[in-house]
């Protein structure tokens, strides 16, 4: 029996937050019995606390609202008060795969001491970024040291944020496991009908730091010197500016911006796209590259983070950060077929052989297993 808890997971006030650790979850559930319980506040409730308790993709998922206030301290302990009474309702699981070295975490800790209920945590943070460390607050590290101390398991999705842990100073034993990727949703799509022109994609929260205007005009510019291309770019962030700048460009004919989409609608623009471009200037993992080659598709993408990991020869192109010109050079070289790529079926075996639902059950049983029979010695 497996609890996930997160610091952040996928909820009413924030749909797509934290939807890489229900992925996770779901993977874990093709063999172990998995439970989730999460809390956040809310403004506008008037409850202290309210209960949504449903059966998700199969996963008993129980997430409470906390009447959230201005006072941080007092919605840290509405908050650890919400986990305590979700934790009351559920099974008593025999080992808890917390999520993100945050406070809420916290909660973790107090469930080992007290019930002898060992932890393992999977880390996303960009916040633990050997980049970032600088401008992440003192007590952040402090209290993610702590929970790291008490955890059987630190398990980093990528080997960027594990060197950058290693640094922080955290010593708990840790292994890489990857983001997962649903490869029953993100599969190959036989095309009915042959394109005149190069398709890109760029999916994300289209926040300032993964560059979207630069992949605006870097197909402005390709257009502009003769190449036939489009580009379709859009996610759950500020669209209404990329509008604004295609429509300045008077480039609508050939790129097309779009707003939040479900997970589905993401698998089937990746399948009719030719590439997919990541222009990030950092990535913790990076998991849109993983969907993109279940799909069969290359990328081109900025080497930052743990995105990096992921750039391989016949499989992607990888740039340097904030450099346009070297993303416009990329590009033009794509458009002249001067990269060499695996097909899409070779593509696709890389990502399923080890980042598929049932790749990442396995590694994630592995530690559960070394974990419990280790505490069963004790």
């Amino acid at each position: 029996k497996i609890l996930f808890i997160s610091s952040w997971f996928p909820n009413k006030l924030e749909p797509t937050n934290g939807n890489f650790v229900q992925r996770h979850a779901e993977a874990v559930s093709l063999s172990c019995d998995v439970e989730i319980l999460h809390a956040i506040g809310n403004f506008d409730q008037e409850e202290h606390y309210v209960y949504d308790d449903k059966i998700i993709n199969g996963i008993r998922t129980l997430i409470i609202y906390y009447r959230n206030s201005n006072n941080p301290v007092q919605n840290f302990l509405r908050r650890m008060r919400a986990y305590l009474n979700g934790f009351s309702k559920l099974n008593r699981p025999d080992l808890i795969h917390a999520n993100v070295l945050h406070n809420n975490m916290l909660f973790a800790v107090y469930l080992k001491k007290k019930f002898k209920i060992p932890f393992v945590v999977t880390e996303h943070w960009t916040a633990l970024q050997k980049q970032n460390l600088s401008k992440t607050s003192g007590n952040i590290k402090r209290i993610a040291k702590y929970i790291a101390k008490h955890a059987e398991y630190i398990l980093p999705v990528s080997y960027n944020l594990l060197e950058s842990l290693k640094e922080l100073g955290i010593t708990t034993p840790m292994k890489v496991i990857s983001n997962v990727v649903d490869t029953d949703v993100f599969t190959i799509q036989s095309k009915t009908e042959v394109s005149d022109h190069v398709k890109f994609l760029h999916i994300s929260s289209l926040i300032p730091r993964k560059r979207p205007k630069d992949i605006i005009n870097a197909v402005y510019l390709l257009y502009q010197n003769g190449y036939k291309v489009s580009l379709e770019i859009g996610g759950d962030g500020d669209t209404e500016s990329l509008i604004a700048l295609v429509k300045s460009l008077s480039a609508e004919k050939y790129i097309q911006v779009f707003d939040a989409i479900s997970y589905a609608e993401v698998a089937e623009k990746m399948q009719n796209s030719d590439y997919f471009i990541l222009f990030s200037e950092n990535e913790t993992q990076g998991c849109v590259i993983l969907e993109s080659y279940a799909c069969g598709k290359p990328v081109i993408s900025t080497k930052v983070g743990g995105a990096a990991e992921f750039i391989i020869d016949g499989l992607g192109i990888g740039i340097e950060k904030d450099n346009t010109d070297q993303l416009y050079e990329a590009l033009e070289k794509v458009c002249r077929q001067e990269y060499f790529f695996k097909n899409e079926s070779e593509i696709r075996k890389f990502c399923v052989d080890r980042y598929s639902r049932k790749a990442i059950d396995q590694q994630f049983t592995e530690v559960y297993n070394e974990v419990l029979s280790k505490n069963k010695t004790l």
